[in-house]
């Protein structure tokens, strides 16, 4: 039923100010609209708002990969991020490269970062 309809991704932020310039200028995502409940960016044809989550109390970030993107060669995107100010993830236990690849057992090569909220994004290679 739904496998025709345009996908929308949410992402929670507790400080827009600060999520629009990471999503837009370091993440390079094309800005579309902003209003108090969402700040709405495109993706490759996917819409993605980041919802003002400001006004929950207790939010906190989930402890898990909330979005990500495939990408043609995932050394080369977290060399560019990296330069444009973006800080990989380590995690205990997980053999990863120099540059925080990790090599998945499927064959995917997946580096992890976080937003300025602390929502864990990733990029693969598959």
């Amino acid at each position: 039923m739904l496998s025709n309809a345009d996908l929308v991704a949410f992402v929670p932020t507790r400080d827009p100010a600060r999520a629009r310039p990471f999503y837009r200028d370091v993440l390079g995502l094309q800005f579309i609209s902003e209003d108090g409940f969402a700040t709405v960016f495109r993706a490759h044809g996917v819409t993605v708002r980041i919802a003002n989550v400001a006004g929950v109390p207790d939010f906190v970030p989930a402890p898990f990969t909330i979005l990500g993107w495939n990408v043609p060669d995932v050394a080369t995107t977290v060399r560019d991020l990296a330069a444009a100010g973006v800080v990989f993830e380590r995690y205990p236990g997980m053999s990863q490269d120099a540059l925080g690849i990790w090599d998945a057992p499927s064959g995917a090569r997946v580096a992890w970062f976080k937003d300025p909220d602390g929502n864990i994004l990733s990029v693969s290679e598959i």
